[in-house]
């Protein structure tokens, strides 16, 4: 692990640093802010995960989060959003596919399979990496997220609660089978169900990465914390939450969704709820 600067902050640390990954076989960037007290000893710890075009530095910067968890002793991580510089032809073309655009999956489909391992990246090797090099109880870790990462954040959690005790979203896109952001990157990273390698109408294996589809096929976590603005300008075209509400409400899974009349998409909107996320957070990673 290479570290590319350390800066005081609320009187902790923030850091940013690379590693080359196994996972992506390219380098890979993420930022670690350490509360004071993790001068004192381990400290839970929480996930951001950003959303499309967004790099480790965005919510790390824009999101105004280490004040939060300097107060509630949390530590933050922010991931990269994407591998970078893999050499695949198009990974530059479109905004919402490729580089800056990783949507926290596995990838099944050539050529984007041998890279584009968000999923384990995050899950497994960062998370490993950051607990043997950082103060941190591995055992207290939670995950939020933004957008693209919002998606992240809820099926990460869906998938292994036991791992990820605490679970939040800011304008999650809730349903990405659902909507075009997600078509197009479930088309391109996985296919078709079944091991093909060509995208089609067989949409099975695309559930794996869907919060709605998760919750309807029996999966739990704790209990969820959503914010929404209503005048977000992606909120009827990719973001669905109504579908994830629904979905919670005939499960049973515990969801508070929060619609904000006002707020847009941006990191203004995060910045005034993102105190709410850390204490739900610094709730439910205390014991």
């Amino acid at each position: 692990m290479e570290t590319l600067s350390e800066q005081r902050c609320h009187g902790g640390v923030q850091g940013f640093y690379r590693h080359h990954s196994r996972e992506t076989g390219t380098p890979m960037r993420f930022a670690v802010y350490l509360p004071p007290a993790a001068q004192e000893g381990p400290v839970p710890i929480l996930y951001f995960l950003a959303g499309l075009t967004c790099t480790e530095e965005t919510a790390t910067i824009k999101a105004g989060a280490q004040a939060h968890a300097s107060r509630l002793g949390l530590a933050l991580v922010m991931p990269d959003t994407s591998p970078r510089g893999a050499s695949i032809e198009g990974e530059d073309d479109d905004w919402d596919f490729g580089t800056g655009a990783g949507f926290y999956l596995n990838a099944t489909r050539t050529p984007w399979s041998a890279h584009y391992r968000m999923h384990a990246w995050v899950t497994g090797e960062l998370r490993a990496l950051v607990a043997s090099r950082f103060p941190v109880r591995d055992d207290a870790t939670g995950v939020t997220g933004h957008s693209m990462g919002g998606h992240g954040a809820l099926t990460i959690a869906l998938k292994d609660p036991k791992a990820w005790r605490t679970v939040s979203a800011f304008a999650p896109i809730c349903a990405p089978t659902q909507c075009p952001w997600g078509e197009k990157a479930f088309s391109g990273y996985l296919g078709m169900a079944g091991g093909s390698d060509q995208a089609g109408d067989d949409r099975a294996a695309w559930a794996e990465y869907d919060a709605t589809a998760l919750v309807r096929s029996g999966k739990r976590c704790s209990a969820i914390l959503v914010d929404q603005g209503e005048d977000d300008q992606f909120l009827e075209t990719q973001l669905h939450p109504h579908l994830l509400e629904e979905a919670c409400a005939a499960a049973g899974q515990p969801l508070e969704l929060r619609r904000h009349p006002g707020y847009d998409h941006s990191y203004w909107f995060i910045q005034t709820f993102i105190a709410d996320h850390l204490e739900h957070h610094a709730r439910g990673l205390s014991d």
